[in-house]
């Protein structure tokens, strides 16, 4: 086919997802390719190609990626604005595929929220490579929205679940069903639309391992330690208001209470299931969300 994809770049490549997404990427049978920052320590296995690269140098990125197929970039989203001169080394050095560091929630539904303000970096990053697909018709890309990072999630406490202290913060009802992934599903996600690029082609999908609501959660972690936990009620309007007062103070950290919101409040509608998720298009089945939980149980 001549629009295959074999040669991948991993921008992020150490990080949570990235170190994730090159061993789903090598699993698929891609050549994969780390590039990291010059001043970087980072070590990647034997079976992947590193690049040290001036990201602020289009001159530089362009040489690196002579010969490459397809970039996905896992940067954190503090960095996601400076993909820009990613992009047109891209498109200097003819790669055919751009998957930027969209995983989370759907930015595409965002703008013109508080919480879109904090994440303007990814969207216009998205704007500005769609715009550029549009210019250059050999140049496409693909958007994935994964939701939270679930496993990474109850690993850090940001879920929710403090499995030593038997505690579990509830906000609102706790009946709200919410997008969720862990890294392998986003990794094997990426690895299935570089491996169908005609089908996966300049479109925006959601995936989810599953869609758990905080009190089905509670549920499990109860019934796998045999203890009644501990339950601190929270209101996701209070968690706005916390939220709005950081951001007009240019606190950044905002983010998390403004996500709380976002996600958590009765009627937010965020899950993603049916025609609305691309699990069945990429070839991908819903995780066991019990085997999930037990596996941070007993971690």
């Amino acid at each position: 086919m001549a629009n295959a994809i074999e040669n991948v770049v991993v921008v992020g490549a150490s990080g949570n997802l990235g170190r994730e997404v090159v061993q789903e990427l090598l699993k698929a049978g891609f050549t994969v390719t780390a590039f990291s920052r010059e001043d970087s320590t980072a070590n990647f296995p034997s079976n992947v190609k590193s690049r040290k690269v001036n990201y602020q140098s289009v001159e530089s990125l362009t040489s690196a990626l002579e010969g490459q197929d397809a970039v996905v970039s896992t940067i954190a989203t503090v960095a996601v604005g400076g993909q820009t001169q990613l992009v047109d080394a891209c498109i200097a050095a003819k790669v055919k595929r751009f998957i930027p560091s969209e995983f989370g929630i759907n930015t595409r539904i965002v703008n013109n929220t508080a919480i879109g303000n904090i994440l303007q970096g990814k969207i216009k990053t998205l704007d500005y490579i769609i715009g550029m697909s549009k210019e250059n018709s050999w140049f496409t890309w693909t958007g994935i929205s994964s939701g939270i990072f679930f496993d990474w999630g109850l690993k850090h406490g940001t879920v929710g679940f403090n499995k030593d202290a038997k505690i579990a913060v509830i906000y609102d009802s706790g009946t709200e069903r919410v997008q969720a992934s862990n890294l392998t599903f986003i990794g094997r996600a990426i690895a299935s639309v570089l491996s169908h690029p005609d089908k996966t082609a300049n479109q925006y999908f959601s995936i989810a391992s599953f869609n758990p609501s905080q009190n089905e959660i509670l549920e499990i972690v109860e019934a796998e330690t045999g203890e009644k936990w501990k339950v601190k009620h929270a209101s996701t309007a209070e968690q706005e208001k916390i939220g709005l007062e950081k951001l007009s103070k240019g606190d950044y950290s905002a983010f998390s209470n403004l996500l709380r919101r976002h996600i958590y409040a009765d009627g937010a509608g965020h899950a993603v299931k049916g025609e609305d998720s691309a699990n069945g298009l990429l070839g991908l089945e819903e995780e066991d969300l019990v085997a999930t939980v037990k596996e941070w149980l007993r971690s």
